[in-house]
């Protein structure tokens, strides 16, 4: 019986490769997130990014959106939260149930994000969040 020798670099190059999208599988992720990035654009129009804050209060959240990898938690007209999570929530951009687990009761850079199929109720993902930039009415 003859054993096949194969380095760690060949092995991880041969892997690597499998995974590689098709370049038509990286253009319409492209465009996907172009189509998202505009849908971001549109929601904080008018408004002007502050300084990011590590966490918020989810209970002055009064809706959510999500685009792409982003979420956007709005706290009325005047002030939206945008929070770039690090991918991996693949659930998000189908409207899977977002699920958060908090130690402080708020929601922090760094805490874990979860995402639940609607319908078979399975996991679906996992990311988490990243900072929490504000984006406000500018004073005049």
């Amino acid at each position: 019986m003859r054993r096949l020798l194969v380095s760690a670099p060949t092995l991880l190059l041969v892997l690597l490769a499998g995974c590689a999208a098709t370049p038509q599988e990286q253009s319409r992720m492209a465009t996907e997130h172009a189509r998202e990035e505009a849908k971001i654009a549109v929601a904080l129009k008018g408004l002007q990014p502050g300084k990011p804050r590590d966490c918020i209060e989810p209970r002055d959240a009064t809706s959510t959106e999500v685009h792409g990898d982003t979420i956007l938690y709005r706290t009325g007209r005047q002030l939206i939260y945008r929070t770039d999570t690090g991918g991996g929530c693949f659930g998000l951009s189908r409207d899977d149930i977002i699920v958060t687990v908090s130690t402080t009761g708020q929601l922090c850079r760094g805490d874990i994000v979860r995402t639940i199929d609607r319908s078979s109720r399975m996991p679906s993902g996992s990311c988490s969040f990243g900072d929490f930039t504000p984006y406000s009415k500018p004073k005049n």
